[in-house]
């Protein structure tokens, strides 16, 4: 049997796989993607590491920004372990052939992030991300890890709260499948994309790991928290990295007023952004000032994006842009070995967890620094607890990725699928409803919030999820039926969307990425605590858990 099943591509899922690998475990990474088209790729502005390189600086200060950032709701050992894990991920990083930029002397070059107290954001020009994302592929493939593409979750195979692998949709072949495993880390990424057409986030981010957990019995928390990216482009809502604003780039409204200070955390930024555009402003990004030559060199995607998506030279003219959807700080609950709450033989790292280092905001330069620390140490603590599991004499002998026998999961799957292909009239357009909903999540479960809107949102967000028997899908071929993927993924939307509205309704409270007009202040006696979600005999349960419980 296979040790350690890796669910998501992306910066988390290929750190855990190498150092799962190291620690001598077989392990196979499946992605409903191509590995090198995650959404690792589209951070570009940095990744944190108190290395002093510019000024001065420290891990107690990076500690301190994350803690300050998360507004209350952070786990601080968990910061802590970080944070001092970070010269290390950067020394990593560097053996594996990362090419960041460097300072004169050779340094690894840092810039600073919003948020931050010093430059301590690590970067190779503004295409961070995809460098680091494209050498741990480069790595996993130096190492023999295993690879399977165009696979789509389905569900998590469980049984007496163990997870033993998942089923899911080969969209190449058109088949369910099952792949069983000792042990599972969950990677999939965030769910931002419910935003649909406000978010910086491919349409895949849909977060399918967080619901597979829901059905599975397990826990989530935190889901309210999403963060809104100040500066993604007007009409396009691409996203221009916070290295713009590092490098000393201004926020300008139509009249030429600067009216914030750029380098403050990104919930401050959305907010002032989003008053100044209700008041009838146009909100640019103005880098006029920083010279071509040194925008080219420090800037070239920024520039690329800008006259790509809205016509623009940013070297000479200001850039229109609009706060939207970016990062999901909330996701599947974990415990300091970054096991899921609720399951066993379950792990999950990346986006798509909640392992409390973000809290409430999270500090920008901290995303790719989780995914690579985290995810390192998501693969070694899968590792440690191989054959722990109660597994049958056997389940042990089967092969993968395609057993011999059914389980029940996969013979459900089947099941529903199979009926999605049979001829019905559907009577609802899925397509239509995700647009609307889109809309709708950005108005109402956006930057500012209201308890009345947010709970007719709400209901009429169940009445669609009722209705789900009324849609279906058009194109009846089962090789690469992307209709298909669109529909399971809108499902997974409703589930996840319907878990961030009741739990945004719950806190009474404006902190950090939450903010409802009514309740303007922080109030810790009631809601210094995580919103803890889970599904029980067929209905929606919840509780708040206070920080340190």
């Amino acid at each position: 049997m296979l040790d350690i099943l890796i669910i998501g591509s992306g910066g988390a899922g290929l750190s855990s796989a190498l150092s799962a690998k190291q620690q001598g475990a077989t392990v196979t990474v499946v992605g409903k993607i191509h590995p090198t088209a995650s959404q690792t790729s589209m951070a570009q502005g940095g990744i944190n590491s108190a290395l002093g390189n510019v000024i001065p600086d420290s891990i107690e200060a990076h500690i301190e920004d994350t803690i300050n950032s998360s507004h209350g709701l952070c786990d601080v050992e968990m910061v802590k372990k970080m944070c001092e894990d970070a010269p290390a991920t950067i020394e990593w990083l560097e053996s594996l052939g990362v090419p960041f930029d460097r300072t004169s002397t050779s340094k690894v070059a840092q810039r600073r992030l919003g948020g931050a107290s010093s430059k301590r954001a690590c970067y190779a020009q503004d295409y961070t991300g995809l460098k680091i994302l494209h050498t741990l592929y480069d790595s996993c493939l130096k190492e023999d890890i295993k690879m399977i593409e165009e696979h789509m979750l389905l569900n998590l195979i469980v049984e007496d709260k163990q997870v033993q692998g998942a089923t899911f949709w080969d969209i190449v072949s058109g088949e369910v499948v099952e792949i069983r495993a000792k042990s599972t880390i969950i990677a999939t990424g965030g769910y931002a994309s419910i935003y649909k057409n406000f978010t910086t986030n491919a349409d895949g981010s849909t977060g399918d790991g967080v619901a597979s957990v829901l059905r599975a019995g397990g826990r989530v928390s935190d889901m309210e928290f999403v963060q809104f990216h100040p500066t993604a482009l007007k009409g396009s809502a691409i996203l221009i990295s916070e290295s713009a604003r590092g490098e000393g780039g201004y926020l300008v409204n139509s009249k030429g007023e600067r009216f914030v200070d750029e380098l403050l955390t990104r919930d401050i930024l959305s907010r002032a952004i989003a008053s100044q555009i209700h008041r009838g402003e146009d909100v640019f990004l103005d880098i006029r000032h920083l010279g071509e030559e040194n925008i080219l060199k420090l800037m070239p995607q920024e520039v690329h994006l800008c006259k790509l998506h809205e016509g623009i030279n940013p070297a000479f003219e200001l850039i229109p842009i609009k706060p939207v959807a970016h990062y999901t700080m909330g996701g599947i609950d974990v415990n300091p070995s970054l096991e899921v709450s609720g399951l066993k033989n379950c792990y999950a790292v990346g986006e798509c967890s909640n392992s409390k280092i973000h809290g409430a905001n999270r500090l920008g330069g901290n995303s790719l620094l989780e995914i690579v620390s985290l995810g390192r140490k998501a693969g070694i603590n899968a590792s440690k607890t191989l054959g722990n599991g109660e597994f049958t004499p056997e389940q042990r002998r089967q092969s993968l990725p395609t057993p011999s026998f059914a389980t029940t999961q996969l013979e459900k799957d089947q099941e529903y699928i199979d009926g999605l292909f049979e001829e019905y009239p559907w009577e609802m357009n899925f397509y239509d409803i995700q647009n609307e909903l889109g809309e709708k999540f950005y108005k109402y479960a956006g930057i500012v919030r209201d308890n009345n809107q947010l709970n007719n949102f709400l209901n009429e967000l169940r009445v669609i999820k009722a209705s789900l028997d009324d849609m279906g899908i058009g194109d009846k071929n089962r090789e690469n039926n992307s209709n298909l993927v669109d529909f399971l993924q809108f499902i997974n939307i409703l589930e996840v969307g319907e878990v961030l509205l009741d739990s945004a309704i719950v806190r009474d409270e404006s902190r950090g990425a939450h903010y409802k007009t009514a309740f303007p202040e922080e109030e810790d006696k009631l809601y210094k605590a995580h919103s803890v979600y889970w599904i029980e005999d067929g209905a929606l349960e919840n509780r708040l858990i206070k920080v340190g419980s």
